[in-house]
């Protein structure tokens, strides 16, 4: 069998539905053997947008989503996709294209070492120089992306491996089974937890399951113990539950962090500091137990005291069960807190001043989309304000990427998701700046088909950085540019563009869009002028006498 053909039959043997990419000359053996396949090739418009989509595809099934680049400037196109798969948890399987690696074809042209450039960005990178190698290593590099951490891996099939005849078999799929946390540690939590006075809960990333959901709601349920969850482990626990404190969007001085700073024990269920840190550990301060699949990376924030590892959904359920509710425990402060964290967070969202202020245009989001609606957020100032004030009432319901925090990732994500949950509706919010950075992928779900809305924040400038710079005290400089006539662009590409002149006109237009097929770009003009007000000096003069 013809090597192309075999390293097709291994994908499918391994579920892939889609590949995402842009394909090359170097990968016409490997795109003639996709044609007879049930794997959809999706072509994109950029290598990055296709691995953004992958690694999307990864976090939202579990299963490692795939994309595919030529040689050279291809593959390093990839390079932002594999850390924001790497940092953020999410299995993914890159494949390169390469010359012929027997017979030089065009001396050194387009070649540089892409298996030794992908080694830190991966969790596995191999050039593939035997045809005969190929089903073990696609089975090697599959078990690889799924075993936790989750992450990016990446092969590279050279040119003349992938027409060479082979002789293999296609490996059997071996469900992974992830071990039970040692008894002895689960005795030591529970005795940990009994004996505090005021534990709280921490919810990261890694819980972002169905099963650890379940168990997690299950355990607050029976334990009564509050829980406040870092911005990529929104939605786990349904945050309409009366035990939820908040988000902690910032590392330090929000109101939820008055919390954690009176709690005497965390428990930190699926959160690793390459997640930026929702509070910072200190010699002699508030005990912290981690609960994880995998042991942490100590540093000078997070030293935990107790360290239980294995299947976190199975850790919880242990402890719930073993666990007895201590008269001891005092909550009444973290009532208070929530009290507190609810008035402020409510403050502005029905403000309908135009330009519009992102706590209104969070509210709007949340009242119009339904329960099981995904928000895709690219990276920008308002990622902190959907996750300080978009209430989730499900897992994965709000895709944010706080580990690499890359700009570029909203609309590939949302075409994505779509594509995942077709029955779903979308909405990505992107703003001015990285919206620009992937733009060209609206082509890409029109011609999908998909029924999208993106709305477009739209400031003129990078407002993130901006909010920093004034924080640090520094004159507005270098964060300004302008923007091409956003609704003209829409409609170049077959979408639908929107303009709303006001508050009344934003709400039709959201509602409208929300409910109709194709494509729909909203460009909606921003007012930040609070951030700085809000997130700095209100913050900072706070006081947690509540």
């Amino acid at each position: 069998m013809k090597a192309s053909d075999i390293f097709v039959k291994s994908l499918e043997n391994e579920g892939v539905e889609y590949i995402f990419g842009v394909p090359g000359e170097e990968n016409l053996d490997l795109l003639n053997s996709l044609k007879n396949s049930s794997i959809k090739l999706i072509v994109t418009r950029h290598e990055q947008a296709a691995g953004f989509m992958a690694a999307t595809y990864g976090r939202l099934t579990g299963k490692p989503g795939v994309c595919l680049s030529t040689l050279g400037p291809g593959a390093t196109n990839l390079v932002t996709a594999a850390a924001y798969a790497n940092l953020g948890a999410m299995p993914m399987l890159m494949i390169t294209g390469q010359k012929p690696i027997k017979k030089s074809k065009q001396a050194r042209f387009q070649i540089i070492d892409v298996v030794d450039m992908m080694r830190p960005l991966t969790q596995f990178t191999k050039q593939i120089v035997n045809a005969n190698h190929i089903t073990g290593t696609i089975r090697e590099a599959f078990r690889v992306a799924v075993e936790e951490p989750p992450g990016a891996v990446h092969l590279e099939l050279p040119e003349d491996i992938a027409a060479e005849e082979c002789d293999c078999e296609v490996f059997d799929v071996v469900e992974m089974i992830r071990p039970d946390p040692n008894p002895m540690m689960i005795a030591e939590a529970v005795k940990m937890i009994e004996a505090a006075k005021m534990p709280l809960l921490l919810i990261g990333a890694g819980a972002n399951r169905r099963r650890p959901s379940e168990e997690l709601t299950a355990f607050i349920d029976k334990t009564g113990i509050p829980f406040f969850d870092t911005q990529m482990g929104k939605g786990v626990v349904d945050e309409r539950h009366p035990k939820y404190l908040g988000t902690a969007a910032l590392s330090e001085n929000d109101f939820v962090h008055c919390a954690i700073e009176r709690a005497d024990l965390i428990i930190n269920v699926g959160h690793d500091t390459i997640e930026k840190p929702p509070f910072f550990m200190k010699k002699g301060g508030t005990k912290v137990i981690h609960i994880h699949f995998s042991s942490p990376k100590i540093d000078q924030v997070y030293f935990p005291q107790l360290i239980v590892t294995g299947d976190i959904a199975t850790t919880i359920r242990l402890l719930g069960n073993q666990i007895k509710n201590k008269d001891n425990w005092d909550f009444d402060y973290y009532v208070r807190v929530k009290d507190e964290v609810d008035m402020h967070l409510s403050k502005y969202s029905e403000d309908s001043r135009f330009p519009v202020l992102p706590q209104h245009l969070v509210h709007e989001v949340r009242k119009t989309l339904p329960e099981d609606g995904i928000v895709t957020l690219d990276n920008g100032i308002f990622k902190i304000w959907f996750a300080r004030n978009y209430p989730c009432f499900q897992y994965n319901t709000l895709l944010l990427d706080n580990a690499l925090a890359s700009m570029g990732a909203g609309l590939p994500s949302a075409i994505a998701a779509k594509m995942v949950y077709p029955e779903k509706k979308v909405v990505s919010i992107c703003g001015d700046g990285g919206f620009m950075m992937n733009s060209q992928e609206l082509e890409t779900a029109i011609r999908l088909g998909l029924n999208l809305v993106v709305i477009i924040l739209n400031d003129g400038g990078y407002g993130m950085i901006k909010w920093k710079q004034e924080d640090m005290g520094f004159e507005n400089f270098g964060l300004d540019f302008t923007n091409p006539d956003f609704v003209k662009y829409a409609e170049s590409y077959g979408a639908k563009g929107y303009r709303p002149k006001n508050d009344a006109e934003f709400k039709e237009t959201l509602h409208h869009c929300t409910r109709q097929d194709g494509v729909h770009v909203i460009d909606l003009a921003m007012d930040y002028s609070l951030n700085h007000h809000i997130l700095n000096v209100l913050l900072k003069e706070k006081s947690c006498n509540f």
